[in-house]
Parts: structure tokens; sequence; C-alpha cells
């Protein structure tokens, strides 16, 4: 063979496996970005099956192990300097002793921690000393278990129907579910825990003699999701029964434009979330199943207030104007130093949200706290749900194009000033308390003291409303600036006029600085 055959053969190999090469590679590719687009077709493989009673987890976890692998992230969250979701929560009344005097009487002056995780908030709730030295009603299960199937159970079997693990499996079932709702919300905490564990969880199985169907699981997958669709969801009778009665009140509604579009079209029937909400007001929807304020003790059945609208004042009038089944006025405790029939607010994080700038910006909970990420081709919502400034670039930095560092400067100025407007109010109850006290022991009766107690009541309301709403401001901070300076005042409009009906029992620097206000007030009003 000649050497320009030879070097001709050699050219021909080089050529024909640069071609191959080549072609590999574009078929490696075109095979890549095929299987990206079904991936992002597909985002999960249905390799375990999941129904209506599915309250464990475990399972969902092997359809969506990207959603379950976050949301068991939620045990090991960092702590934040306000609140939020973290590892070892701290008591809140080591830190704020004042918070002893606010809930004097009530649980919650025993024992009151930072909030955790959601795969936290059964086993939390389970060994508070607020559940173990104290009666609890057993509607604080409503939020911290994943207890729709034990209300259906319960329901159907109050109904006279077939309760079976098969006949529970057979849809959502409103009416058996509020029926079930309606039973046990009266009844106290263990007898209502022993119902979660009657109930199947899609993965216990009992042995013959064995009561236990199920496990108890803290809120889980079905609690936002139907098994069959995997659309997001409300399941809570407390938020679809309360979000139904704002839809019906004349509140407006700006940040919540499916709800005014209902009343545009007649307000017939009922509002229904699952059928009429758009999809990022369910995103909000969701979390304000529980993050809300509500009334969970056992004199009636569990209400979220907002026939009036979502406002402080709307929900304050909507507890004025209750009264219990046995005719008695509402009220959540008598508060042990005063003796006062006060209200206690739970965390109403969706109510004050509703009323600030990204509510109003169409920024859903779920923006925030579970914001979209990429993973691989496919675009999924974190499940790691906590707090926004753990997350900055997913959660502010998608909206907001600033450094981080100006995030966090920005944050913190909300923060730090509710936190001293908070520590003003907290001042001023605890001065109030005080005063109070005193003229209780100075003998001033009972029937002058009443517009005291109305004081204390709305200035208490108020502080405590801002204290416990897990943002410190952040959801509306010039709502809560407004709502702890009101605080304030009705805390010394409660101390004047307790030195006022004390006389001369007050102290002598108090009285003569009241009798000289009196005394301008008298010349403004003659003026």
């Amino acid at each position: 063979m000649s050497s320009n055959t030879q070097r001709s053969f050699g050219w021909l190999a080089l050529l024909t496996a640069i071609v191959a090469a080549v072609t590999f590679g574009v078929v490696a590719l075109l095979v890549n970005i095929f299987e990206r687009k079904q991936e992002a077709r597909n985002p999960f493989v249905k390799v375990a099956e999941v129904t209506e009673v599915s309250t464990d987890p475990k399972p969902w976890g092997l359809n969506f192990p990207q959603q379950y692998e976050d949301y068991l992230k939620t045990v090991n969250d960092d702590y934040t300097d306000f609140g939020g979701n973290h590892a070892l929560p701290p008591s809140k009344l080591e830190k704020h002793p004042w918070l002893k005097r606010l809930f004097a009487g009530y649980a919650f002056s025993i024992d009151y921690r930072e909030a955790r995780g959601h795969a936290h908030m059964l086993s939390d709730q389970e060994v508070t000393k607020r559940v173990t030295e104290v009666q609890q009603a057993g509607a604080c299960l409503h939020c911290h278990a994943s207890i729709i199937p034990t209300y259906r159970r319960i329901g159907l079997e109050s109904m006279g129907k077939e309760a079976t693990e098969e006949a529970m499996t057979e849809g959502y079932q409103w009416d058996a579910v509020l029926a079930g709702f309606q039973a046990v919300s009266q009844k106290n905490y263990e007898e209502v825990h022993a119902e979660l564990t009657k109930t199947p969880d899609g993965v216990t199985k009992a042995e013959d003699g064995d009561p236990h169907m199920g496990g108890a699981h803290p809120v889980s997958c079905i609690d936002c999701h139907d098994p069959e669709t995997m659309s997001i969801r409300v399941t809570r009778p407390g938020f679809i029964l309360g979000i139904d009665k704002l839809a019906k009140s004349d509140a407006p509604v700006p940040h919540l434009p499916s709800i005014q579009e209902w009343r545009d079209k007649g307000s017939k029937g009922n509002y229904d979330p699952n059928t009429m909400a758009t999809r990022q007001e369910m995103r909000s929807f969701v979390c304000g199943q529980c993050h809300v304020e509500y009334y969970c003790a056992n004199k009636m059945t569990l209400t979220f207030p907002w026939s009036n609208g979502l406002k402080m004042e709307q929900l304050e009038a909507e507890w004025d104007s209750t009264e219990f089944p046995d005719g008695g006025k509402f009220y959540d405790y008598v508060h042990k130093e005063t003796g006062t029939k006060v209200y206690k607010a739970q965390h109403p994080e969706f109510e004050l949200w509703s009323q600030g700038i990204h509510a109003r910006s169409g920024v859903s909970c779920s923006d925030c706290h579970m914001p979209y990420e990429k993973k691989g081709a496919t675009k999924v919502s974190s499940h790691w749900v906590r707090s926004p400034m753990l997350n900055i670039n997913k959660a502010c930095q998608t909206c907001h194009n600033i450094p981080e560092q100006e995030i966090v400067d920005r944050v913190a100025v909300i923060q730090d000033r509710t936190e001293q407007l908070i520590d003003r109010a907290a001042a001023a109850m605890t001065e109030m308390l005080d005063a109070i006290i005193a003229a209780q022991e100075a003998g001033v009766s009972d029937d002058d003291l009443a517009p005291v107690r109305d004081l204390q009541r709305k200035a208490m309301w108020r502080l405590d409303y801002i204290a416990s709403e897990n943002s410190k401001g952040f959801h509306a901070r010039q709502e809560a600036a407004r709502i702890l300076a009101e605080s304030v005042d009705y805390s010394r409009q409660a101390i004047a006029m307790c030195y006022k009906l004390m006389g001369p029992s007050a102290p002598a620097d108090v009285a003569k600085t009241i009798d000289e206000a009196d005394r301008l007030a008298s010349l403004a009003e003659s003026n």
C-alpha cells in the first residue's frame, strides 16, 4: 500500500470518528432534552396509592420525594430573631416576663414558646404544659393534627352511615366532615387525640382486637392536596365556614378578587374556595386554614370571626357581639389579677397579611414561605416552609432586585421598631394592671370599674394581636404600629380612669396630674 493510500485511509478513519462522535453527542443532547421535557410534563411518577385517609406523609413521599424531603427539613430549621421556624424553641415567657401578666389565669402563662416547623407541630403540642397541666379542648387539634379523616369517620358514624376505610376514601364528603367537626369541637383534648388513632392513616394495619387503626400525624400532604388530582385545596371546616362569612360581608377584599367577583354576580349560595378561588388565592388560603385568629375552647364550636372582615377591630366586633350557647357574653379567659373577662388572640398572620402591601400586590403566603425552586428541569414549590429571611435569594429577590443585605436591613428596621412598640405597649399594659389592682384595693366598685375593664380588654387584645402574630409587624407594618398605638392609648386611658375613681387614694402626683388635665379640658370646652 502506498504512503498516499495509507494517509487517505487515516484521514477517512479520523473523519469517521469525528462524525461518529458528533452524532453521538447530538443524539445524547436530544435524548437529554427529550427526557427533561418529559420530566417537565410528568413532574412525578405515582408509585404509591394515596387516598382520602392517607394522613401519613410517607406514601406521598414516594410519589413526591423532593417535596417530602423538604417537608422533613422543617424539623431542622435555623432560628431567626423574630419567630419563624427553628430547631430549639426558646421560652417567650423567659424572654418577655410581661407575657406572664398578660396571660395571668390562662394556660399561656404556664408555657409559651416560639413556633417550630410543621413536622413538629403535633409532638410539640402533646408535651407542652398548656396541655399536660391544663385541660384543653380537642378543637386545638383542628390545626395541629391531620384530622379531616377523623372528622369524616365520626361524621359518617353520627349520620348512621358506614364508616369503613373504603367508605372513607370516597371523596372529601363535606357533610360528614362538617358533622364530625361539630361533634368533636367541644370534647376534651385527650378524647379527640384518641379518636385520631382510631382512624385509618393509610399505612398502619392494626391487629385483630386492636382499636388503633392509624397513627396521629401532624399536618401533612393530605391537608392541602387532593389525593386524586394533587391540586391544592383547603380542608379545614373552620376556614371554609369563615371565608364564606367573609364573602357574605361588606368588607372590602381588594386582595381576594374571586370573592369580589362572586359578590358582583349576586352572592348566591355559599362561597366555595375550592371551586371559586384563583390558584394564587389558594396559595394563601391553604396557610389561612390555621395561621389565623379563632376560638378553640370548649364552650362553643371552633370559630373564625370573619363576619365583619379581616381587620383587627372587625374581629373584635364579632367577639363583642358573640354569646355562648348558655347566653353568656363571649370571652377567652378571666384575667387572674383583675377579674376582667378578656380575649386571647391566636396567631393572626392571614389577617395581618391581608392589610399589607404584599397582599395588595397579589403576593401569596406561599410566594415567600414556599418559593418556587428549580430542581433539574422541574419547577417546584419548596415545601421547606420557613421564614423568608432564611431563603432571601428565592423568597425575596425574585421580585426585589436589590442586594440581599439591603433586604435584611429593611426587614430589621420594621421588626425592631415593631418590637420597640410592643415593649412600650407592654409597659403601659402592666402599669394598667397595677392601677386596676390599686383601684380595687381602694374599694372602687365593680360597677364603676366596668368601663375600665372595657379599656383593659381593648388594650390587651391589641397588644396580644401583634405580639402573637408571627411576623413582628412585617406582614403590615403600618397596621401593626396603628394597633400597638391604640393599645398604649387604651392602657393609659384605663390608668387615668382608675386614679380618677380612686380620688384621694390615688398617688398624689398622679391625682395632681389628673386634676390639671381636667382643668385644661374644661378650659378647652369653655373656649
